[in-house]
């Protein structure tokens, strides 16, 4: 098990049997990202994308939110604003680029960069009291964290239009009907949930599900030969680690399923 911790608190992250967890930790904000909660999310995903020990992540806010956005009350003027949102901009990308599968852990409220922040992770589990709001055009700014992409990808355009230019709060109902959640569970049920979802995930073949999670990413821009053709190269790669064999053995004999390693088979 390992544990670290931002030097403020602010951010919470852990390592236990796979799974690691980040959690903001600002309950008195909503779980507002300040901008040395941006520096650190940057450099904890991108220790993440490095650590071949980790199989699933796991992000939620404490308290009674999940994350209210960008603390934009903070933001210090000293910095030119394009500096800043770049530093939104590349843990957007880190996040939605990472290898291993990310869920997302929303109870409560999720606005603002918040709501996309859910939005990047590959699987977003709420409880029956989340909310979700494309909050940017109240604050006089237009859509970001990589929502102006992921929007329309999980809704349709004119969905997309109608929360980001509406500004709407949702409730998780809304949300689950238009494709934003994954699955809605009662707030007692969430954590046993979520869980047993990232056991799930962190018991399958890793690099199968990295190479499924990156096709599909980019299955959602390519067109279907191009598809086809990074299918057939990421094939190529499983069939060289150890977990095939085993699932196949596993399989044939009716047996449960084998501790997956994800290791070269090769030499």
């Amino acid at each position: 098990m390992e544990n670290q911790m931002a030097p403020d608190d602010a951010i919470l992250f852990s390592v236990v049997d796979g799974i690691a967890r980040i959690t903001l930790n600002r309950p008195e904000r909503k779980n507002a990202v300040d901008e040395s909660m941006w520096r650190t999310l940057t450099q904890l995903l991108t220790e993440l994308r490095m650590r071949s020990d980790v199989r699933v992540l796991v992000i939620s806010g404490s308290g009674d939110a999940f994350c209210a956005g960008a603390d934009v009350a903070k933001s210090t003027q000293v910095e030119h604003p394009i500096r800043r949102l770049s530093r939104i901009g590349d843990v957007a990308m880190a996040l939605f680029e990472l290898p291993m599968p990310v869920i997302a852990r929303v109870d409560g409220v999720a606005a603002g960069a918040g709501a996309n922040v859910a939005l990047a992770c590959d699987l977003v589990i709420a409880s029956s009291r989340a909310r979700f709001s494309q909050i940017f055009a109240l604050r006089g700014l237009s859509i970001d964290f990589g929502g102006s992409w992921l929007l329309p990808h999980i809704v349709g355009l004119q969905q997309a239009k109608r929360l980001a230019l509406l500004a709407e709060v949702i409730d998780v109902d809304e949300a689950y009907r238009l494709g934003l959640v994954t699955w809605v569970k009662p707030q007692d049920e969430l954590d046993a949930f979520v869980d047993e979802t990232a056991a799930r995930l962190a018991a399958l073949p890793p690099i199968a599900l990295t190479q499924t999670k990156r096709l599909l990413n980019e299955g959602a821009v390519n067109a279907l030969r191009d598809a086809i053709a990074n299918e057939t190269a990421a094939q190529a790669v499983n069939f060289a680690t150890e977990d095939v064999p085993a699932a196949f053995r596993a399989f044939l004999g009716k047996s449960d399923p084998p501790a997956y390693t994800g290791r070269w088979a090769l030499s």
